[in-house]
């Protein structure tokens, strides 16, 4: 394969990335990136991987990484603002502006609710960074982007069953001079399931949307509310989605391959057919 166009070459590696299990995306886009060094950066930013998560040694809470807090090997936390593994030119890396910085901790406090209330459970995260030259402020007429991330994790029970669900919502903030802003978000959901119960099976992939909203603000606190809400819908969205394409696909397939009913009773429903059919001919 020549990969002598770096355009070209981004193009197969996200084409060969769709292609081989989802299940370890992980490791074959690490595998690439070593092939493929200074294809990194882009591979890294347009893939959507499994989340992880990390304590913050200032707090002690759990938060998520993903390539929008990260910094060479170290991210950062939203709850304390610092890169863990530290790292000596911390003034450097990226962070947030001062009220941005009030901002994000506001966001991460309210999608904590919806987490637990949602999930019961998982780790939630929310990131922000700055768009425009001039700095964001309570008015909300400056536009900003970030991220929510969402993860619910199963532990590997007795029975071989594990899993877990995580939601990337990459968002852009755009006001306008009428008192409305315009919310771009792409949406990503990676589900992935086992069960080795009986036999070993998985169930893994995701689903990716975008969505433009338009919504009233009066400050930049209510950028973070319209967030949520569109949020909300969205997530119900992917949801049902999931669970038809995912679910309701499996389901006919399993049930087209074995039928759970036994073979007398289905011969019974195949005879009477037949007689009713007979039935219908006659009149």
């Amino acid at each position: 394969m020549d990969f002598s166009c770096s355009e070209d070459a981004l193009d197969a590696s996200l084409d060969l990335l769709r292609r081989l299990n989802p299940k370890e995306i992980s490791k074959n886009l690490s595998n690439i990136c070593r092939l493929q060094p200074d294809l990194a950066e882009e591979l890294l930013s347009s893939v959507d991987t499994p989340l992880n998560i990390q304590k913050c040694e200032a707090t002690g809470k759990s938060y998520l990484c993903c390539d929008y807090n990260r910094d060479g090997d170290s991210y950062r936390s939203p709850w304390s603002n610092k890169y863990y593994p530290e790292i000596d030119d911390e003034d450097q890396a990226p962070h947030p502006t001062s009220y941005l910085r009030e901002l994000e901790l506001f966001a991460n406090d309210s999608f904590d609710i919806y987490r637990d209330l949602y999930y019961a459970g998982g780790v939630s995260s929310v990131y922000l960074w700055d768009t425009e030259e001039e700095d964001v402020d309570k008015s909300g007429k400056v536009g900003f982007d970030g991220v929510v991330l969402l993860k619910k994790k199963i532990e590997p029970s007795s029975l071989g069953n594990a899993g877990f669900w995580d939601s990337i919502h990459v968002f852009e903030v755009q006001p306008r001079g009428n008192g409305s802003a315009t919310y771009k978000i792409t949406s990503t959901v990676i589900l992935d399931l086992t069960s080795s119960a009986d036999i070993d099976m998985y169930l893994s992939g995701n689903l990716t949307r975008q969505t433009v909203k338009e919504r009233n603000y009066t400050d930049a606190s209510s950028h973070v509310a319209n967030i949520g809400s569109i949020t909300e819908d969205i997530e119900s969205n992917l949801r049902n989605m999931l669970q038809e394409v995912y679910f309701g696909k499996t389901k006919d397939i399993v049930g087209d391959l074995r039928s759970i009913e036994k073979l007398n009773v289905k011969e019974d429903q195949r005879l009477r057919q037949q007689e009713l059919i007979k039935g219908f001919e006659k009149i």
